[in-house]
C-alpha cells in the first residue's frame, strides 16, 4: 500500500497540472419548497465542461484530479458561505486508503471553516469499481467520520444491489435515464416503484435527478420521491449558488 502512487502523490504534495473549479446545483425538497443541499459539479476554469476536463484524466494523475476536487469543492462552498449541505463527488479508484485520502479534505474544510457535518460524500456508480469491497470501506470509514454518503446513478452502474447489500448510504440518486419520461412509461414506473420500496426498508432516502418536465416531477412526487435535482428546478450555477425555478 506505501507504494501505490496515490499514497506517493500525498506525501510529495504533487498537484494537478490543469486549473478547475466547480459549478454548484441545488438538490430540491419540492414539497417544502426549500434546497436539501448543492451538489459541487467540476469545471474549467472558463466554465469549460467536466468531460472536457475528464478527458485529461490518466491513470497517473487520477489521485491528484480528485484530491483537488475536493478541495476546490470545499473551497468554493465555503466562499459562497453555502446554506445547505454540500455534496462532493470522489473517484472511488482514486482512494488507497480511505483514512489517508481524506486527509487533504479535512485540512480544507478546518482551513475554509467549512463544518465537516455539512459535507456528503458522493460517488457515482457508473465508474468502474474494481473492488467492491474496497469501496464499502471506503463508504464506511466515511460514515465513521459523521459524514453523509451517496451513491450516485443508481441503477445505471456497476455496483448496483451489490454494494447495497454490504452498505446502506444515507442517499441515493436514481439514474436519470431511469427518470426519462417515467410519466408515460409503465416499465420504467414499475423500477422506480420497486426501488423506492427497498430504500424505505432499508431507511434510504432517494434522490431522483435529471428532472426536465412537471410531468417527471408530479409523476415521482405521487410515488413518493421528495428530493428532486435537474433542470426544471435548476441549472447548475458556475461558481454560483443558482435560484430554484419552483413548481406552481
Amino acid at each position: 500500500m506505501k507504494n501505490s502512487p496515490g499514497c506517493s502523490a500525498c506525501r510529495d504534495g504533487k498537484g494537478l497540472d490543469f486549473p478547475i473549479s466547480m459549478a454548484f446545483q441545488p438538490i430540491v425538497d419540492v414539497a417544502r419548497r426549500q434546497v436539501f443541499a448543492h451538489e459541487a459539479l467540476v469545471r474549467g476554469v472558463n466554465g469549460e465542461s467536466a468531460g472536457s476536463l475528464l478527458a485529461r484524466v490518466t491513470t497517473e494523475n487520477l489521485y491528484a484530479f480528485d484530491q483537488s476536487c475536493r478541495i476546490k469543492a470545499v473551497e468554493l462552498a465555503a466562499r459562497l458561505q453555502v446554506p445547505t449541505m454540500v455534496s462532493i463527488n470522489f473517484m472511488p479508484n482514486a482512494v488507497y486508503q480511505a483514512e489517508t485520502c481524506i486527509r487533504a479534505t479535512l485540512e480544507a474544510a478546518q482551513r475554509f471553516n467549512l463544518p465537516l457535518d455539512k459535507i456528503i460524500f458522493e460517488v457515482t456508480e457508473q465508474e468502474q469499481v474494481l473492488d467492491i469491497d474496497h469501496l464499502s470501506g471506503i463508504l464506511k470509514a466515511y460514515r465513521q467520520r459523521g459524514f453523509m454518503t451517496a451513491i450516485d446513478d443508481f441503477g445505471a452502474g456497476y455496483a448496483g444491489l451489490n454494494l447495497l447489500a454490504d452498505f446502506q448510504p444515507d442517499l441515493i440518486k436514481l439514474d436519470m435515464d431511469l427518470i426519462r419520461n417515467i410519466d408515460r412509461d409503465n416499465v420504467r414506473q414499475i423500477l422506480v416503484e420497486s426501488t423506492l420500496d427497498m430504500c424505505r426498508k432499508l431507511k434510504v432516502r432517494v434522490i431522483a435527478e435529471g428532472i426536465e418536465t412537471q410531468a417527471e416531477l408530479q409523476t415521482l412526487q405521487h410515488m413518493g420521491v421528495e428530493l428532486f435535482q435537474g433542470y426544471l428546478l435548476a441549472k447548475p450555477g458556475f461558481e454560483t449558488l443558482p435560484d430554484v425555478n419552483y413548481p406552481q
